[in-house]
């Protein structure tokens, strides 16, 4: 069964996002709401790791890197200022779509599977990071005009 490639792909890029959200907390504590926000996702991303561990035990998982490597791809150096941290906040975006889009697939193979557990488990992770991926876009609303028209750095 094919839907250990996913269950793999979403708890890899579950831990991945936590733990950029955790860098981009320490790095940009200086802006308001940040430090705390992306604590809080980060710890909502864990969970919905956790979570995720009685149906590996029921399906099983492969082991999948690309997570990873999209993290050390996209978080490779710190970047500081205010172009940095829009530049974080971007990442954080790009990274939070990954998780998206494959609660999305797991979603679609629960309903395939009528697996109603797996389909609960889904529907709460998935408003989950439907509201971090909101929140994302708020705060590179709000940092964008500033960072790109006014700041120097």
């Amino acid at each position: 069964m094919l839907l250990a490639h996913y269950l793999g792909l979403t708890r890899r890029s579950e831990g991945e996002l936590a733990r950029a959200f955790r860098e981009v907390a320490e790095r940009h504590e200086e802006e308001p709401d940040v430090a705390a926000t992306c604590r809080l996702l980060a710890d909502q991303c864990d969970s919905h790791a956790r979570t995720l561990e009685p149906i590996v035990e029921r399906y099983g998982e492969h082991e999948e890197d690309e997570p990873q490597e999209m993290h050390s791809h996209l978080f490779d150096a710190p970047r500081d200022g205010s172009l940095g941290f829009l530049r974080d906040l971007h990442d954080l975006y790009l990274m939070a779509s990954e998780a998206d889009i494959s609660w999305m697939v797991i979603g679609q193979a629960a309903q395939g599977a009528r697996d109603e557990e797996l389909l609960e488990l889904v529907q709460q992770c998935d408003s989950d990071t439907s509201d971090q991926l909101r929140w994302l876009r708020t705060r590179i609303k709000q940092s964008a005009p500033q960072t790109l028209l006014i700041a120097d750095r």
